[in-house]
């Protein structure tokens, strides 16, 4: 709170005093505030007045040098007002709308988040940038990216694979076709299976706010309870409407009961969301039950395509990028914070969490539970892979592919 007030005092006082200062007198200004505020003095200073921190340094410096020899300020010349070099967004308006177009496209994470992530660094898009005729530095882009709401961020601890090297254009050809099939009102979901819960008075990471020294009482150990089992959130976030559906199975998560989830989600939610739909995209992770080798999942969304009447169209995240799949930032993320801290103790309370689960911009969550039996190891045969009506696509066909519905008998 004493921070706050003190950040607050800083700017009131800067912009009373900013118009009488001239450039030298403002970083010295700085300085000695920042020397008083103590312990991330710069900093503060710097986010209260929009001074630069290495300004402030170098007030900080004029001020010891004045300490030592007070004369040596005599007769300084001053620079002024309005000199220097001019921002690099003044001399090259187009710089910022070059830059957004090329990080646009392979946008990571959640848009409605104020941190974004990108893949390409600021040296690839500086190099980019000059060779479209925008003269810029790798700081230089830092700095933009940095005042447009984005952050540096460290993905090493997901990785999942090796970096493929048509990444990027996976994510870009991903981009394209999303807004492709928006444009033309059709569905668009992200899928993916949420992580194995135990059901029963099991601890569960995260805290909430109880009566002091009147902690919930859970087990010591995680043993699977044989009665209660477990819980396997199945998630389907619709990405034009952002409402989702969760199917919670107590089996296996294979790709039939992805699939089923699929059309629960369609059941109960989208037909109503999309009456004249047509087609439909769906964007998944590389691996697991909906994984691109996956031949179980491709025959069972040959019976899904069929039973809906319409194409379905796939494209997997490239490897090692399946956390930036839409459905993690944009739902189970929620999903989790929701339930933190609380023993999930029954199927009913893990499926009333999920569908109390809501945000300010508008999620909301439909979850139901699904009891079938979906067991393992089923085969594939390889004449059961080529009836599929599948459609690969010149790009990365094992990645990107449009199943068809099968032919109606006569």
């Amino acid at each position: 709170m004493q921070d706050a007030e003190a950040l607050r005092r800083l700017e009131t006082v800067y912009k009373s005093l900013r118009p009488i200062m001239d450039e030298r007198m403002r970083r010295q200004w700085a300085a000695v505030e920042a020397q008083t505020y103590g312990w991330g003095g710069i900093q503060a200073v710097s986010s209260s007045t929009g001074m630069s921190p290495n300004t402030i340094r170098k007030g900080m410096d004029e001020l010891s040098a004045r300490e030592t020899d007070p004369r040596q300020e005599i007769g300084v010349r001053l620079r002024k007002a309005g000199g220097g070099r001019r921002c690099q967004t003044e001399v090259d308006e187009g710089l910022l709308v070059a830059l957004e177009y090329l990080i646009d496209p392979v946008t990571r994470g959640d848009p409605q988040s104020p941190l974004r992530w990108i893949c390409k660094s600021t040296t690839r898009l500086a190099i980019e940038l000059s060779a479209n005729g925008h003269q810029v530095s790798a700081s230089t882009v830092g700095r933009l990216l940095r005042a447009d709401g984005y952050s540096l961020q460290s993905n090493r601890k997901t990785k999942e694979g090796s970096d493929h090297p048509d990444r990027d254009a996976q994510f870009e050809h991903i981009n394209t076709t999303v807004k492709a099939f928006q444009a033309r009102g059709q569905p668009v979901i992200s899928v993916d299976a949420k992580k194995k819960e135990l059901v029963g008075e099991f601890r569960n990471n995260g805290r909430e706010w109880e009566r002091q020294g009147e902690p919930l009482e859970v087990m010591v150990h995680d043993f699977i309870d044989k009665e209660l089992g477990k819980a396997i959130p199945y998630g389907i976030y619709d990405v034009s409407a952002n409402q989702g559906w969760v199917s919670v199975g107590i089996d296996h998560d294979t790709a039939r009961f992805a699939t089923q989830a699929i059309l629960r989600w369609w059941g109960k939610m989208g037909v109503n969301y999309y009456p004249q739909a047509a087609e439909l995209l769906i964007t998944a992770d590389g691996g697991g039950s909906n994984g691109s080798r996956n031949r179980l999942w491709k025959t069972t969304l040959q019976d899904l395509a069929t039973q809906l009447d319409m194409p379905i169209s796939v494209c997997h995240f490239p490897p090692g990028t399946s956390k930036w799949n839409k459905i993690e930032h944009r739902m189970f993320c929620h999903i989790t914070q929701n339930w933190r801290g609380r023993p999930l103790i029954s199927h009913e309370v893990v499926i009333n969490l999920i569908a109390a689960t809501s945000t300010q911009h508008g999620l909301r969550i439909q979850a139901e539970l699904d009891p079938g039996v979906y067991p393992t190891g089923t085969k594939v045969t390889d004449d059961e892979l080529a009836a599929v009506n599948l459609e690969h696509d010149d790009f990365h066909g094992e990645w990107n592919y449009r199943i068809l519905p099968s032919p109606r008998k006569t």
